[in-house]
């Protein structure tokens, strides 16, 4: 009982002391509290054993995967941005009556490549399987534990195992790639084609035909195991909708009134604002499109986005001058095409290839896109906005390109390592080995790509038509397929007469207007 009178009595003190104490200083008591406890639990946790090094592994390696799967992904949705930019260079390279037209394929493309992909063309693509196909891996289903890599990988997905990201990130990736082929098939066939066509053939191209022949090179197939390379896909990619693009366009025919008594007639596109848009668009997505294809973060990215930029740069400046020579003017669009050009060439030997060599390759690609779409034009395969001669001309160009400039394993730059790239390319003192290998992949993707192509045009031709109505092609596509304007109560553009179209006027046919279509 003395005992706690004395603490009683101690604590009545110390209280009256606090209250003799200024505002301000009773203030201070609490936080001199606070402070005091924080210094020793400070003490205490410098005395806490350290982690584990196998800890710390741990946590570097996950830290790894994770700016990897950031990486992977900011660069697929720059690649899905390039959507935008197609939609923009083909509605402006296109007349305005069929701007709601190509907008709405390209648009529905992706949505439809989605599914298609997911549900049969990742698997096909890479699935492990056998050298020509996939067999397993439907709708991302089977065994797999990524982001182990290399023989700590378990799962269906072997062809992958040696990028260290999520399956998910895998598969957005492969996936924004695949949209991209069937896109491009859209500017070819465009102002002409069913709109229903065009949605079916798409889900064909990206669920069977171009994976089949991706798994043959990014899946381990045949081509790859025969030391073919493509390291984000001139051929897989560019090369394949190409020849997709370029069979639609032949089994279409061109459009009404484009050639007329043996020459060619212009049809111009209705909005060069759009177009010069789009393909900066796209421009910016070729940054995502080739050092994404790294699927990780490492110091190539930077060699990579330098090729890319520069080959487009000298793309564009060497079709600048050889359509200024050729035809007598700095044609706008062939400008456009001509940047295209470099970048669809450059894709697939922008890791393998020096600075310098990827401004050669980028120089003769917009030579080559010049002469290649008044080639195509002469042969009367009418394609609206160039997308064979950008895309399947200069990816066979660029692809043949490794066989020709690549620097080798251990070269002077040291580009890559032995296994990781292809053989030292002719023109450095490499011999043909690697340019053989180019030529079997780009003969052997072509010649399936366009049988394949083939089988599914004339089997929708034979049932629904692929073409509309000469009718329908008169008023526009906008009207007769979707059956509304891009710019309504705006004045539409003349035909190929020289007289405002009969969509704006209620005038019947007139004398000189083309009134029969043979497709």
């Amino acid at each position: 009982m003395k005992r706690l009178s004395q603490h009683t009595s101690l604590f009545a003190h110390l209280k009256l002391a606090v209250k003799r104490l200024s505002p301000s200083w009773q203030a201070c008591i609490p936080l001199t509290v606070v402070i005091v406890l924080a210094w020793g639990y400070a003490a205490v946790a410098q005395d806490a054993a350290p982690a584990s090094q196998d800890k710390v592994a741990e946590e570097l390696q996950n830290l790894k995967v994770g700016i990897d799967t950031l990486w992977v992904c900011i660069a697929a949705f720059l690649v899905f941005f390039m959507n935008a930019g197609f939609c923009m260079l083909e509605t402006g390279f296109c007349r305005q009556k069929n701007a709601v037209n190509v907008l709405s394929k390209n648009l529905i493309v992706f949505a439809l490549s989605t599914v298609a992909f997911w549900a049969i063309g990742f698997g096909l693509m890479f699935g492990d399987g056998n050298p020509f196909v996939g067999t397993t891996g439907w709708f991302l289903a089977g065994a797999d534990n990524s982001p182990a890599t290399a023989d700590a990988y378990k799962g269906v997905f072997g062809a992958l195992n040696w990028a260290g990201v999520p399956l998910l990130a895998k598969f957005l990736f492969q996936l924004v790639f695949a949209g991209t082929a069937a896109t491009i098939v859209s500017g070819a066939v465009a102002e002409r084609i069913k709109f229903v066509d065009f949605l079916i053939f798409s889900v064909l191209l990206v669920g069977i035909a171009y994976p089949i022949t991706g798994h043959w090179i990014w899946g381990g197939g045949w081509l790859a195991k025969a030391g073919f390379w493509d390291f984000a896909g001139s051929t897989v990619v560019h090369s394949v909708g190409g020849w997709a693009a370029l069979m639609g366009a032949a089994f279409l025919g061109p459009r009404i009134g484009k050639y007329q008594n043996g020459s060619s007639v212009a049809m111009p596109g209705h909005n060069m604002s759009i177009a010069t848009l789009g393909c900066l668009i796209l421009w910016l997505g070729w940054f995502g499109f080739n050092p994404g294809s790294t699927m990780a973060v490492n110091p190539s990215i930077a060699h990579i986005a330098v090729t890319t930029n520069l080959a487009g740069s000298m793309g564009g400046i060497a079709a600048t001058i050889v359509a200024w020579l050729y035809l007598g003017k700095p044609d706008l669009s062939m400008i456009i095409n001509g940047i295209l050009a470099g970048l669809v060439a450059i894709t697939a030997p922008c890791a393998f290839v020096s600075v310098p060599w990827s401004a050669v390759i980028g120089l003769i690609a917009g030579i080559i896109v010049v002469f290649s779409v008044t080639f195509f034009d002469k042969i009367k395969i009418d394609d609206p906005v160039g997308a064979t001669s950008v895309h399947l001309v200069c990816g066979i160009f660029g692809t043949l390109c490794v066989g020709l400039f690549a620097e080798g394993p251990g070269g002077a730059l040291n580009l890559y390592e032995d296994g990781l790239g292809p053989a030292r390319g002719l023109l450095l003192g490499g011999g043909f080995s690697q340019l053989w290998a180019q030529f079997i992949g780009v003969i052997t993707v072509g010649g399936i790509t366009v049988l394949l192509s083939t089988i599914f045009w004339l089997a929708l031709k034979a049932t629904l038509g692929i073409r509309v109505t000469p009718e329908e092609e008169f008023e526009g596509l906008d009207i007769g397929e979707h059956g509304m304007e891009a710019y309504s109560g705006f004045l539409k553009e003349t035909d190929v007469t020289g007289f405002a179209d009969s969509s704006t006027t209620n005038m019947g046919k007139r004398t000189g207007d083309v009134s029969s279509n043979p497709y």
